[in-house]
């Protein structure tokens, strides 16, 4: 077969996948999900109107099935292993984790466990009950650090993606190239104290990713954070005089969320106090904040950081494997680079 040929065949298959993928999907929306006095109302005009509500549950069946998928992956990767060195995966774990485990702890260092626990059972009752919990968890360690050398000489493709919903970029501060293959939206407090950890991760996300990589910023400030609002109007009057991502970088970095200390950070950007003074305690940007977490409640978000990554929903105390995960996952595969997929361990969305 010609190269021409192979790649005439090769763009009618991929033509022909996405006609039916698009098929299946206008299959889905149109699906009657119930009639109200003959009115048809389809899958299409419950997402419209109630996907907000339905968001975070779609995200917790997602979560399950991430886990069920690394679990199988996990096995796969086992199986194969197993098979190239002509073993069964039993032989292979006896070989490669539970014969590298160290011999089990003697007594007197079964002792100083058994001080620290809430017993009031004698420490000859428990003691080899102790001996096995110890020996089950340096198995395990063991295994999931095998698991990860696995992983690393594998070549895995996670195609399962996290639900989808729009949001809206009009207004909000975005820091990279328009032309980016991701924009990464997130929803965050600034005395939240989970998006202030994942605050230098983000920045070394755009590092690693550069122009393919775009992040646009939404306020969510809580309830249970009495700071959070004013610290976000903050940032805004900031951006009134072209400053947003400093105030916003020095507000996450430096934590000093009171309303002094706000007018002192800003003082030290070199901001015109005078305006910066007057937008901060008239409430100027007030209105633009709640209009973003009045996005985030549409959405259905309760809690920050959430992220989209091209309109793809994620949320939690996440590490910086997960982060990059989810963001690796829009790109085209040629313009990743050839790190490998994370383990289940390093990819927690929890």
């Amino acid at each position: 077969m010609s190269t021409m040929r192979a790649v005439v065949l090769l763009l009618a298959a991929s033509l022909l996948f996405s006609v039916v993928a698009m098929a299946q999907t206008d299959a889905q929306n149109s699906a009657v999900v119930a009639i109200v006095n003959g009115n048809r109302l389809t899958a299409a005009d419950l997402e419209q109107s109630q996907g907000g509500k339905l968001l975070q549950a779609k995200y917790s069946y997602y979560e399950a099935q991430r886990k069920a998928l690394d679990d199988l992956i996990d096995q796969q990767l086992l199986d194969q292993e197993a098979a190239r060195q002509h073993l069964t995966v039993d032989q292979l774990l006896e070989k490669e984790v539970n014969s590298k485990i160290g011999p089990d702890p003697n007594d007197d260092a079964l002792r100083v466990y058994y001080e620290g626990m809430e017993t009031d059972k004698p420490f000859d009752d428990v003691k080899d009950k102790i001996r096995q919990h110890i020996r089950e968890v340096r198995i395990n360690k063991a295994k999931a650090a095998y698991l990860v050398t696995l992983r690393k000489a594998a070549k895995i493709s996670v195609e399962l993606e996290p639900p989808k919903s729009m949001v809206a970029l009009k207004g909000a501060p975005i820091r990279g190239s328009k032309d980016a293959q991701v924009v990464l939206v997130e929803f965050a407090d600034y005395q939240c104290p989970y998006c202030q950890k994942i605050h230098p991760d983000i920045a070394r996300l755009q590092a690693e990713f550069g122009d393919r990589l775009a992040v646009a910023f939404k306020d969510f400030p809580l309830p249970m954070h009495p700071n959070a609002e004013k610290a976000a109007e903050a940032a805004r009057c900031a951006g009134k005089q072209g400053k947003f991502w400093e105030m916003h970088d020095t507000l996450f970095i430096g934590k000093k969320l009171e309303p002094d200390q706000l007018k002192e950070q800003a003082s030290a950007l070199h901001l015109d106090m005078p305006l910066f003074n007057q937008c901060l305690d008239s409430g100027e940007t007030a209105a633009a904040i709640q209009e973003d977490a009045a996005e985030g409640r549409r959405l259905g978000l309760t809690g920050t950081p959430s992220f989209f990554a091209n309109g793809h929903f994620f949320s939690g105390a996440l590490t910086y494997a997960a982060l990059r995960d989810m963001i690796a996952q829009q790109m085209p595969a040629a313009s990743l680079s050839s790190k490998p997929a994370p383990s289940p361990a390093e990819s927690s969305l929890r």
